[in-house]
């Protein structure tokens, strides 16, 4: 039987350098690359010198998880790794954006997690492991990138039960929740429609590769949330400490919003 690992957003990002990471840990007969850029998925597997199966996929829709399925239904794999990688978000005052925005966001962020989640299961032996892209933006609500953090939370929260519930069939689960990282989720992420900058203050911005190093030695050691950085420790504890709705007041402050729509 022929052992993989699946990686959705594996074109970029976190997922890219996490396909590059486990590929060198070798054990691995092949890595299922899942995204709908399937020019840079092409390009992974004379990199990393590992079979490479693009799988182009948009997993916000039914569409997208059925061609997963069919692929798993025809392989028959062992999954020894999901890492649920693909998501987006949009940082604006909630009345500026779109209602197809939020619902792709719920959609890919949240709905893609669960159904790719689901549809590996089956084809997953002891030893397995489950890699769920979170955020630091799960720790608390966040103005301005309200429908993000909250699709993070539910991914943070979803992850760490499922850990346990799954601890019988030998399967780890872990949520890793990054602050800002280089990757090119700012490039879509940042702006509002007019291409002003919503973020301003970002108080410190972490290596993809230092991340997903972390997310791993955490994963082995049998923990359930990754956290990556001082600062980002230090946030996750002051939030744990402080009323969400002094955090909130001092998030719109750094980021020097006025509490309208028309940001500041």
């Amino acid at each position: 039987m022929k052992k993989i690992a699946v990686v959705t957003g594996a074109s970029s990002g976190l997922g890219r350098e996490l396909v590059g990471q486990i590929s060198r840990e070798g054990g691995l007969d092949e890595i299922w690359a899942i995204a709908r850029r399937t020019d840079r998925l092409n390009a992974l597997s004379e990199e990393l010198g590992l079979p490479v199966r693009a799988i182009s996929a948009d997993l916000s829709s039914p569409e997208g998880i059925e061609t997963y399925r069919r692929a798993l239904e025809e392989d028959k794999p062992d999954v020894r790794m999901l890492a649920n990688c693909a998501g987006f978000g949009k940082f604006n005052h909630y009345e500026r954006e779109t209602t197809d925005t939020y619902m792709n966001m719920i959609d890919l962020n949240v709905k893609a997690v669960v159904a790719m989640t689901d549809a590996t299961l089956p084809y997953m032996q002891k030893g397995g492991e489950i890699v769920n892209i979170a955020s630091c933006a799960a720790f608390q609500p966040i103005p301005y990138i309200n429908v993000y953090a909250a699709t993070k939370a539910f991914v943070l929260s979803y992850s760490r039960a499922l850990n346990l519930e799954l601890r019988y069939r030998g399967i780890r689960v872990i949520a890793v929740c990054p602050y800002w990282t280089r990757t090119e989720f700012f490039d879509r992420a940042i702006a509002d429609r007019e291409g002003k900058q919503v973020i301003i203050n970002y108080g410190a911005m972490y290596d993809p590769a230092k991340v997903v190093a972390r997310a791993l030695r955490d994963l082995r050691r049998g923990r359930d949330i990754s956290v990556y950085g001082a600062v980002n420790n230090g946030q996750r504890l002051l939030v744990k400490l402080l009323p969400h709705p002094i955090v909130m007041r001092v998030w719109n402050r750094r980021q020097k919003f006025n509490g309208t729509p028309d940001i500041r």
